[in-house]
C-alpha cells in the first residue's frame, strides 16, 4: 500500500517525536520474517517499553535528521525495522536479542545509544546495562554501605566489653 504525502509526513514526524524522546536505538534487518513474528515482536517490544516500526529508509533518514541517531542514516539499507528505547537504554536491545534467539531471521545491524554508532556486536554489552529499578537499586546499596558500617563500628565496642564480661563470668564459673 502506497502511502501519500501526508502519510509520509505524519509518519516522520512520528519516528522523529519518539527518536527525540528516546534513550537508544537498534536497526535489525527483518527479511524473511512473516507477519505472526513480527506481531509477536511488536507485542513483545510493547511490553518492554520499547517503540519498534517498519519504516521505508528514506522515511526514517528523515526522521532521524537532528536527533542524536542521525548517525545511523548511512547504515539503513534494505528492510530495516527501528527499535527505540523509551524506559531505560539496554531494553530495545533485550527485546531485539531475546526475540532473534526464537527467530534467526532477525539480524542486527546497528546500535547507537548518546549520539555513538556501535557496530551489532556491541549488542551484548548494551544488553548488560542495568534498568533503572537495578540502577536505582545499586546506587542505594552505594549510600547505604558507609551508613551500615559507621553503625557497626559505633556498636563493636559496647559488644566487645558484652563479650568481655561473658568470658569473665564463664570462666569464674568455671
Amino acid at each position: 500500500m502506497a502511502l501519500n504525502l501526508e502519510d509520509k509526513k505524519q509518519v516522520v514526524s512520528e519516528v522523529a517525536a519518539v527518536a527525540a524522546e528516546a534513550h537508544s536505538a537498534v536497526a535489525a534487518e527483518y527479511r524473511g520474517l512473516g507477519v505472526e513474528a513480527l506481531t509477536d515482536l511488536r507485542t513483545k517490544a510493547r511490553q518492554g517499553g520499547v517503540y519498534v516500526r517498519v519504516v521505508k529508509n528514506t522515511l526514517a533518514k528523515r526522521a532521524l535528521e537532528g536527533t542524536e541517531f542521525e548517525c545511523m542514516r548511512d547504515g539503513l539499507v534494505g528492510p530495516m525495522i527501528l527499535a527505540f528505547s523509551q524506559e531505560d537504554p539496554g531494553s530495545a536491545a533485550r527485546v531485539i536479542k531475546d526475540f532473534s534467539k526464537e527467530n534467526e531471521l532477525l539480524n542486527v545491524k546497528m546500535l547507537s545509544i548518546g549520539g555513538q554508532l556501535l557496530e551489532a556486536s556491541e549488542l551484548e554489552r548494551l544488553v548488560s546495562l542495568p534498568t533503572k529499578d537495578q540502577a536505582i537499586s545499586m546506587l542505594m546499596a552505594v549510600m547505604k554501605a558507609p551508613v551500615e558500617k559507621f553503625v557497626r563500628t559505633l556498636a563493636e565496642p559496647h559488644g566487645k566489653m558484652v563479650r568481655t564480661v561473658a568470658a569473665v563470668r564463664d570462666q569464674k564459673q568455671a
